[in-house]
């Protein structure tokens, strides 16, 4: 049962609550009204009684005898129930209600001599049908202000699931990437309407993550344009060094110093998303064995369909040259690379892509696992960001028999 009531929604749990309230408040204010009315009739039905015996009395000391169907009047009645019949016979004039019974009625008795009692008996059926008639209204009121408390609290909840259904989209906006989005509450904040609250707080904490993020964007690209010339001259002088050993590893890390500027410019475009794509359609199969023979990288390639795509060929092969280039470096040969249908897979035969890795995704200087070697980690980073640029999507995982796979699926032509 908790688990059911776990798994409704705000609008209804609100809805369920304000009924269940009312439902409280109709059953206790039916009961004390039911409760003041069956005191009121009880009391004028001894009343009554008490009157009709006193009557009674007076004609049996003037007659010595009572008419029977005179208020079903008798000395000594059989049908005089035990608990009234002991309290005359102490001498106590008193009365004797049976509503709740087959036959409702209202009797009252006193003592004559020493062993007789006189009764009267009224009957209440009349007065147990209309208190009948009263339960049915109050139950009947009672259903309808339950049902209205349903609605109107389903209507009220309505529009605070609907504002909190708004922001949670909206945070799932920002969470997804895109950082202009805003929940932008009609209310304003500063009242004390908790939604209005939490949707400028939403927003108040995706302006505060936009500007860092653009900061962050910004210093990237700019230490990254500012290393460019520098670099420059550094490698124009790095060819002008005689030949040698020394040479040749100053060359090669002056040319890795100059790769990483490149990949941090890259993912500069990619984070400020103005890339844009030049899309055409191309055969699938030509063009990733074109790329691979231009890469020239060892690597076994097979195609079994040459289906139609649209995508931009350049930014394909910067994604399957960093997803190449991934293998060899972090995993071990053979390389192989299968084109199937709209998707080429890029596999290697080490050690694999390290679970927090295929739970997270690639991290900007992070290789995963030092199994897989060095590098920058700007790879499979900027592999994955071209991908979107051209509405491609990237799947890493790890084979069974070992191997890190890297799938690229592709929209068809």
């Amino acid at each position: 049962m908790r688990a059911r009531l776990n798994g409704l929604g705000l609008r209804w749990k609100i809805a369920a609550l304000l009924a269940s309230g009312c439902a409280l408040v109709a059953l206790a204010i039916g009961g004390l009204i039911h409760h003041a009315r069956y005191e009121q009739i009880s009391d004028q039905a001894r009343a009554n009684a008490t009157a009709e015996l006193i009557r009674v009395r007076k004609v049996y000391v003037a007659t010595g005898s009572v008419d029977h169907e005179d208020s079903a009047a008798a000395v000594d009645s059989p049908a005089l129930p035990s608990p009234l019949r002991k309290a005359a016979l102490e001498k106590r004039r008193t009365t004797y209600l049976e509503l709740d019974a087959r036959h409702p009625a209202v009797w009252a008795a006193r003592p004559i001599g020493e062993k007789s009692v006189l009764s009267v008996k009224l009957p209440l059926d009349e007065v147990r049908d209309e208190l009948r008639d009263l339960d049915r209204q109050l139950i009947a009121w009672g259903t309808v202000v339950v049902a209205l408390a349903a609605l109107g609290g389903g209507a009220l909840a309505s529009r605070v699931s609907r504002d909190l259904r708004t922001a949670a989209a909206t945070a799932r906006k920002i969470s997804g990437g895109d950082l202009d989005a805003r929940i932008n509450h009609p209310r304003p904040p500063r009242t004390k309407d908790e939604v209005a609250e939490l949707a400028c707080a939403v927003d108040t904490m995706a302006t505060t993550l936009q500007q860092r993020l653009e900061a962050e964007q910004r210093f990237t690209a700019d230490v990254a344009h500012e290393l460019r010339t520098p670099l420059t001259g550094l490698q124009t002088a790095a060819e002008l060094l005689p030949p040698g050993r020394p040479t040749e590893l100053v060359r090669n890390r002056v040319a890795a110093l100059r790769t990483l500027t490149e990949d941090l410019l890259e993912v500069a475009r990619l984070d400020a998303r103005i890339e844009q794509p030049d899309l055409e359609v191309h055969p699938l199969g030509k063009l990733v064995e074109g790329i691979i023979q231009r890469a020239g990288y060892k690597a076994e390639f097979t195609s079994g369909t040459d289906a139609l795509v649209r995508t931009d060929a350049r930014r394909l092969e910067r994604i399957l040259t960093n997803l190449i280039v991934n293998a060899r470096r972090h995993g071990c040969a053979p390389i192989e690379i299968l084109v199937s249908g709209a998707s080429v897979t890029v596999r290697d035969h080490g050690p694999g892509f390290p679970g927090h890795l295929l739970a997270e995704g690639p991290q900007r200087f992070l290789t995963g696992a030092k199994e897989r070697g060095q590098g920058t980690g700007l790879g499979l980073t900027i592999a994955l960001g071209q991908a979107e640029v051209i509405g491609a999507r990237v799947a890493l995982s790890n084979a069974d028999d070992g191997g890190a796979l890297a799938t690229v699926v592709l929209p068809e032509g």
